[in-house]
């Protein structure tokens, strides 16, 4: 079921920066701002699940592992 959200108090120039964005995308303003806010909750959905690998890993591996460690793997492994 679809709900609604009803923001108070945006400033002048944030809307019309939306508003601006939206007509250059050819959106309503709604929709440009139901698009923006689908991205972020996906973003977030993405962190959490990232956070949630990076423990599983920590787990296997019985310990902390740096986040150096990890960007060399993940880079060795690209190289690879």
């Amino acid at each position: 079921m679809a709900r609604i959200i009803q923001i108070r108090d945006v400033p002048d120039e944030v809307h019309e920066a939306l508003s601006e964005a939206a007509a250059a995308e050819g959106l309503s303003l709604n929709r440009y701002v139901l698009n923006e806010l689908n991205q972020v909750a996906r973003r977030r959905a993405v962190v959490a699940h990232n956070k949630q690998v990076l423990r599983e890993g920590r787990r296997r591996v019985k310990g902390n592992v740096s986040r150096t460690a990890v960007l060399d793997a993940l880079q060795a492994g690209r190289s690879a």
